[in-house]
């Protein structure tokens, strides 16, 4: 059965930023794109990216525009790519998400980014002495003030944003702190992205900057009693993305986090330049797909390249397939398996999420226990209104008379019952 492509990650200033963060894993990309120090995506490719994703017989597509950094191409180019949506679009809800450092964010750009509902993630590890740790300018001074004076004008604009804050080494030393932070200068969206990366010069070991699982998993369970400790009235008040993605695998439900599917591959990444990768964190000539000038985004995305790259997630080792945390797990992210050699391909944070898993089970169970009441509650007080209007309009049911909804039953035995 072929795939709709759904949500499309474009990079139209490639690894390009005006940033020098210790533990940026897409700068070194540069070395893909040798014939230019600037990358730029042109509008002829901007608008054949637009014009093939909104071409499918889906209503709702989600753009997400990322880097390095984006807004390195000016207002102007997103302008453009608006405009271009409009063109192309048919009825279609387009959403558009904007990964940013911040930087050249003013008030044109949150008026703009509010006019046309882009959710924003702002890269912001937390307080002062958390964001200036590792996330440097190129002069090497912390980046926290510029950063935190951009949330500032996001935030009075109206924009919706959320913190995309890095747990490394030094951060996850710091759940309560950087969870109060973030609520107290109104980011009450949060995801937190575990770091670990293979170490440059010495490839059979992490780099120092990456965190451990235990302490991650640690970190997780704190989080989660924060986050449960601020419901009112049954419900969250502060929305962590992790948190809800496994919260919908509680209910049942396909979780939103690709790293939790048990086969990614769902997706596909557009350099500036027009070729097309299979994920952000596999940016490399084995899993290039081809050229959105020459070919097909769809094509790509069902092509027996793709279909290999997302099968690769749920290639699993017998410790996996063994666990009890499988089912919410899938193994994690793929890119997790390889940074560290000593994970023998098992996910770097394997203990974390059992550690994690092991504490907040029970407590989600509830959770999506009493979603599903509500739902079902609220399923029936529907049924109730469309039957009372329905009632309006026909003769009086009988109690012994079939039941309007249609399942058969007597109407004393069935809706009219409840």
């Amino acid at each position: 059965m072929q795939k709709h492509l759904d949500s499309i990650l474009i990079k139209p200033a490639g690894p390009d930023c005006n940033m020098n963060c210790t533990y940026c894993f897409y700068l070194k990309k540069s070395e893909l794109f040798p014939e230019t120090k600037v990358h730029r995506m042109t509008e002829e490719v901007l608008e054949e990216v637009i014009r093939q994703f909104l071409a499918q017989p889906l209503r709702e597509l989600s753009f997400s525009w990322q880097g390095g950094e984006p807004t390195l191409m000016g207002l102007p180019f997103f302008q453009k790519a608006v405009e271009l949506q409009q063109k192309h679009g048919s009825g279609q809800v387009v959403g558009n998400g904007l990964q940013t450092n911040g930087l050249l964010i003013d008030k044109q750009w949150a008026e703009f980014l509010n006019t046309y509902k882009f959710l924003i993630g702002l890269s912001l590890d937390g307080p002062e002495h958390v964001q200036n740790k590792y996330r440097y300018l190129r002069n090497r001074k912390g980046s926290w003030s510029r950063v935190t004076d951009s949330a500032k004008i996001l935030l009075d604009e109206g924009v919706a944003v959320n913190a995309l804050s890095v747990v490394n080494d030094y951060s996850v030393r710091f759940p309560e702190e950087i969870y109060e932070y973030f609520k107290g200068i109104g980011l009450e969206y949060m995801q937190f992205i575990p770091c670990v990366e293979t170490d440059p010069k010495d490839s059979s070991k992490l780099a120092p900057f990456s965190v451990a699982a235990d302490a991650y998993g640690s970190f997780l369970c704190r989080l989660f009693d924060l986050w449960l400790a601020d419901f009112k009235e049954g419900k969250p008040t502060t929305s962590i993305r992790f948190f809800d993605s496994v919260f919908y695998i509680y209910a049942g439900l396909p979780p939103p986090e690709c790293t939790l599917l048990e086969e990614c591959g769902n997706y596909v990444v557009v350099e500036h330049n027009g070729d097309v990768y299979s994920c952000d964190f596999f940016v490399e000539d084995l899993w290039r797909l081809g050229s959105v000038l020459s070919g097909n985004l769809v094509e790509m995305l069902n092509s027996k390249r793709q279909k290999s790259f997302g099968e690769k997630k749920k290639t699993l080792s017998k410790d996996c397939m063994d666990c009890q945390w499988l089912i919410q797990c899938r193994g994690g992210c793929i890119k997790d398996r390889i940074g560290d050699p000593q994970d023998r391909h098992l996910s770097h944070f394997c203990s974390a999420y059992k550690m994690f898993f092991q504490h907040a089970d029970s407590r989600l169970q509830k959770l999506a226990s009493d979603w599903k009441k509500e739902q079902a509650r609220e399923y029936q007080a529907r049924q109730q209104e469309s039957l009372k209007e329905r009632a309006g309009t026909q003769k009086k049911i009988g109690r012994n008379d079939p039941c309007p909804c249609g399942s058969g039953l007597k109407y004393k035995k069935c809706c009219g019952g409840i």
